[in-house]
């Protein structure tokens, strides 16, 4: 086999990347994980986890990577502050373009992550973690018996809406339409749920507070009347933005630019492999990336231990993950993530 410079190339420093970094050199690979910020992504903005395994007291988001970090090290993972700006992987040796320079590959495992939507108004990115929340499944709990604002119109906003109101006390939801987006049979179950409050043809202006949200001003967009809401946390649910620009058509993606792979976690192009927020899938968690992870680490020593140069096709995944039915490609990237 033609020599290259790394076994296995990871691409992304969240919970994914690093998992998938600590598998890889455990098994004697020769890997490098590129991150082009502080290895963790989002994660590191979450104030607190409580549901990820074996941690029953709860920990934040930066002392989990912390742990998952010092572990992928441990096992020899190389690290490195860069940005992979462009990838051909169609041969045998892979080739990754960086800002500053060219590397190589055997096999390439995709851990970029996805960002969720912004709404762009005062007050999101300052209460980010604090109160402000892209995911119920996360941070529900922590509003028991209280007043919470939801923002969207999707399958995603009201799927999310229904598991926030068991445990808050009323939840307003804001949509900029007279009418949902939603399925029908989770319009009609919200509808039903008599501590959701929707808010039509209104937009959120500003998240207001000290240091944890305390206020939501809303503005109805056919009277510009603006209302202002008191409560103790505001939920977004727009939609998600995969991290995926890079890879410019040089793998198949979906139509939300989310990479397919098969269940092996492998892509079309062999030996690219794709773990957590980035590819289709059903769930975006911690866990979920974890998970993936380990998968796909696994799939890219297997791929380098019988690689076949001949057999490099880029090819259709016959068998893709599918999205749960009724749930939309929007599932949210939560603030706590976890």
């Amino acid at each position: 086999m033609q020599s290259a410079d790394y076994d296995v190339v990871i691409i992304g420093g969240g919970p994914a990347g690093l998992t998938a970094g600590m598998y890889a050199s455990r098994a004697m690979l020769k890997t490098v994980m590129i991150e082009k910020a502080a290895p963790g992504g989002q994660i590191l903005l979450t104030d607190w986890m409580e549901n990820y395994p074996g941690f029953p007291e709860g920990l934040t988001g930066a002392d989990l990577v912390q742990k998952m970090r010092e572990q992928a090290l441990k096992f020899g993972l190389q690290s490195e502050i860069n940005e992979v700006v462009s990838l051909d992987p169609s041969r045998p040796i892979k080739r990754l373009h960086l800002t500053d320079k060219t590397i190589t590959a055997r096999s390439i495992i995709i851990a970029t992550g996805a960002r969720p939507r912004q709404l762009g108004i005062p007050g999101e990115k300052r209460f980010f973690g604090k109160g402000v929340s892209t995911c119920a499944t996360c941070d529900a709990p922590f509003f028991k018996d209280r007043v919470a604002v939801a923002v969207g119109g999707g399958d995603t906003a009201v799927q999310e809406s229904l598991y926030l109101a068991k445990f808050a006390r009323k939840v307003y939801l804001i949509h900029r339409r007279d009418r949902l987006r939603a399925a029908k049979i989770l319009q009609e179950r919200l509808f039903k749920t008599s501590n959701i409050e929707i808010l039509w043809d209104s937009v959120p202006e500003e998240i207001s507070g000290f240091f944890n949200v305390e206020a939501v001003a809303v503005r109805n967009v056919k009277t510009s009347r603006v209302r202002t809401l008191q409560t103790d946390g505001c939920f977004i649910w727009i939609g998600i933005l995969p991290n995926s620009n890079f890879l410019n058509g040089s793998l198949q993606l979906d139509q939300n630019g989310f990479v397919v792979t098969d269940n092996n976690l492998e892509t079309t192009v062999p030996g690219v492999f794709a773990a957590g927020d980035v590819r289709v899938t059903p769930l975006r968690q911690v866990a979920t990336a974890v998970g993936d992870a380990a998968i796909a680490a696994v799939g890219a020593e297997h791929y380098i231990e019988n690689c076949h140069p001949v057999d490099q096709t880029p090819r259709e995944v016959d068998t893709p993950l599918q999205t749960t039915p009724g749930l939309t490609p929007d599932v949210p990237l939560c603030a706590s993530h976890g």
